[in-house]
């Protein structure tokens, strides 16, 4: 019996702007990953069978270069299977909504993620928002519909499957922030190699089914772009190790504000590098997506942070 305790930060990192340096550098980085994969779908590799060897990368990246964290799996094996696996299926979930359905609609759907945070960081971690922290979410979201939202396409409500899957991403991606949180066992590049391995183990079965190119097709492409899968990996694995810092020691709802700063990031990449043209609602919602992500940034620089209700009742069994 293992006894397991959701605590504060530790007093050496409240006030600490590192945390949130972590989350900015993540938000950043996935706000601009989807270029390359761009550029390669372009070139003729399926996305789907870039992902998993992208994701292969990150996890053979951290074979040499995180080594010390593989003797953690079996210590925690049910906590990070969990956030392999949530992390898996909403990466996975995400990236087949956003083949086949409006990319605009699957955004938005993915980004409710916070609205999720807060019911299960209560029940899961009994984690407490203020009225501060609500006010920050419905600012947030309210700066995401306003950034994103067509008239034309109605309200962001799923329509299919594909829509559902977009939404369903969502939910996983903030389940799999708060099980992050919940673990404060585990090193946080523990926690990164289960999230790499758990997207390519979700990934290599869905790139199975949906991709039906023969290998001859896009192999050549494969080998001609190993490098920059490389690349990708290796900034994948990198970036969730400062995510993982940052959702370690922030609480689950304030991390979700911070994390929406890639919408914003998205939003410059996609004028500057595919040429899209920015519209006013998106410099308006974009300005309150920076004013929530700020009092969100701030709003714990008094040392204060997340109490949980449960601290010291729960306990989990590990075999």
């Amino acid at each position: 019996m293992q006894q397991r305790v959701v605590s504060p930060a530790p007093a050496a990192h409240r006030g600490s702007p590192l945390p949130i340096a972590g989350l900015l550098i993540a938000a950043t980085s996935w706000g601009v990953i989807w270029y390359p994969y761009r550029v390669m779908e372009t070139a003729g590799l399926p996305v789907p069978i870039a992902t998993f060897f992208s994701y292969m990368a990150a996890v053979m990246f951290a074979v040499i270069v995180l080594r010390h964290t593989w003797r953690e799996f079996p210590r925690y094996p049910v906590s990070l299977l969990l956030i392999g696996l949530t992390a898996g299926l909403a990466n996975v979930a995400y990236l087949v909504a956003i083949m086949e359905a409006e990319v605009v609609r699957i955004v938005l759907l993915f980004y409710l993620a916070p609205l999720w945070t807060v019911p299960l960081a209560r029940i899961l971690i009994g984690e407490r928002i203020s009225g501060r922290g609500v006010v920050t979410v419905a600012v947030a979201m309210t700066g995401a519909v306003v950034m994103l939202w067509r008239p034309e396409l109605g309200m962001p409500l799923p329509r299919n499957t594909h829509e559902w899957l977009g939404m369903l991403g969502g939910f996983f991606f903030a389940l799999c922030n708060v099980l992050v949180r919940r673990e404060n066992r585990a090193t946080p590049e523990a926690k990164s190699v289960a999230g790499s391995i758990g997207v390519a183990v979700v990934a290599l079965p869905v790139a199975l089914l949906v991709v039906v190119q023969p290998m001859v097709s896009w192999g050549p492409v494969l080998v001609q772009y190993w490098w920059l899968l490389a690349v990708v990996g290796i900034v994948l694995i990198a970036s969730s190790v400062g995510m993982q810092h940052g959702l370690s020691q922030l609480s689950a709802n304030r991390a979700a504000v911070i994390l929406l700063f890639e919408l914003i990031v998205a939003a410059i990449a996609a004028h500057y590098l595919a040429g899209e043209v920015s519209r006013i609602q998106e410099w308006i919602g974009g300005s309150m997506l920076a004013a929530a992500g700020l009092v969100a940034a701030i709003g714990e620089s008094n040392g204060k942070t997340a109490e949980p209700l449960m601290a010291k009742q729960q306990s989990t069994t590990h075999a």
